[in-house]
C-alpha cells in the first residue's frame, strides 16, 4: 500500500494513545462523587464526580465509558488487524483500515470538542491529529481502478444505496426531532446539560449524513468513488453503531433515561451495517496481483 510506512507509524501512535485514554477513562479512580448544580440554561445537571470524567454529567460519563469499552474491545484490535492487511496490499484491508480510522477520527473529534476539559486533552488532540492524517493517507492510497471490477459481479448496488439513504433519513429525522421543537420555541434542547452546543449532531449533519447520501447517489451511477465512500461509511458505521449501543446500555445501567426510538434504532442499525459490511466484502474483488502476493 502506498504510504504504508507513515500510516503504520500513525496507527501505532493511535493504538498506544487510545489504549491509554480509553483504559484510564474506564478505570481511573478518585473524585468526590456525584453532585448537582443548575446550568446557565436553567437545567439541573447531575455531575459524575469520579475519575477522568468527574466533570462530565452522569449521562455523558456513562456514554464515554461505553465508548471507551468498544474502543478497547473492538476498535483497537480491528485497527491493528486492518493495518496489517492493508500494509500487505489487500484491498479489503485498506477499506477496513479507512473505515476504522474513520471511527477513531469521529470518536476523538467528539472527545476533543465535546468533553469537559480534563488532563487527557492533549492526548485527545494527538489522537484526533493522528487519526485525521492516517485516514487521509489511507483514503488517498486506495486505487479506484481496482474497485471497478467489483461492479461486474452481483454487487447489490441498489440495496446498499437504499440502506445508505435510510441511514441518512433516519438519523436526520432523529436529530431534527431533538433540535427543531425547542428551536421553534426559542429554548435550548432538553439534555444539553452544561455543554455548549450539540457537537455530535453538528458532525453528523455536516459530514456523515451528506457523505451517506453522496455515496448512495454515486453507487446508483456505478461510480467507483461511491463504492469507496460507501465501504468507508459502512465500516465506520459498524464500530460507531456498536459504541452508541454500548453507550445506551451503560446509560440505562447508570439509571439515565434513553429515548425509546433510540433504543430501537441503534441496535437495528448495528445489525444492519454489520450485515451490509459482510455483503460488501464478499463482493469486492481483490486485484490478481495482490492475490498472489
Amino acid at each position: 500500500m502506498k504510504y504504508s510506512r507513515p500510516v503504520a507509524c500513525l496507527v501505532l501512535v493511535i493504538l498506544v494513545l487510545s489504549v491509554l485514554a480509553a483504559g484510564w477513562g474506564i478505570f481511573s479512580p478518585g473524585g468526590e462523587g456525584e453532585r448537582s448544580f443548575v446550568s446557565v440554561t436553567g437545567e439541573t445537571v447531575s455531575v459524575y464526580g469520579q475519575g477522568l470524567y468527574k466533570n462530565e454529567s452522569v449521562s455523558m460519563a456513562a456514554q464515554a465509558k461505553g465508548q471507551d469499552a468498544v474502543t478497547l474491545v473492538i476498535g483497537v484490535p480491528l485497527l491493528a488487524i486492518s493495518c496489517l492487511l492493508a500494509c500487505r496490499g489487500m484491498l479489503k484491508g485498506q477499506l477496513l483500515l479507512a473505515g476504522t480510522l474513520g471511527y477513531f477520527l469521529y470518536t476523538y473529534a467528539s472527545y476533543t470538542f465535546l468533553a469537559m476539559y480534563n488532563p487527557f486533552f492533549l492526548i485527545y488532540t494527538a489522537l484526533l491529529s493522528a487519526s485525521f492524517f492516517a485516514f487521509v493517507l489511507t483514503f488517498r492510497a486506495i486505487p479506484l481502478a481496482q474497485l471497478q471490477p467489483s461492479f461486474e459481479g452481483k454487487l447489490p448496488v441498489k440495496s446498499i444505496a437504499a440502506f445508505l439513504f435510510f441511514l441518512a433519513l433516519a438519523f436526520g429525522m432523529l436529530w431534527l426531532g431533538r433540535i427543531l421543537p425547542p428551536l421553534m420555541k426559542g429554548v435550548t434542547p432538553a439534555g444539553l446539560e452544561h455543554y455548549t452546543t450539540m457537537v455530535i449532531q453538528a458532525f453528523d449533519f455536516s459530514f456523515i449524513l451528506p457523505a451517506a447520501v453522496l455515496a448512495g447517489v454515486l453507487l446508483l451511477r456505478r461510480n467507483t468513488f461511491g463504492l469507496l465512500l460507501a465501504a468507508v461509511i459502512i465500516m465506520k458505521g459498524v464500530t460507531l453503531a456498536a459504541s452508541i449501543t454500548a453507550m445506551m446500555l451503560n446509560m440505562l445501567r447508570a439509571g439515565e433515561e434513553v429515548a425509546a426510538a433510540e433504543l430501537v434504532l441503534f441496535p437495528l442499525v448495528t445489525l444492519g451495517v454489520l450485515g451490509f459490511l459482510v455483503l460488501l466484502l464478499r463482493h469486492l474483488k481483490e486485484p490478481q496481483a495482490d492475490m498472489h502476493a
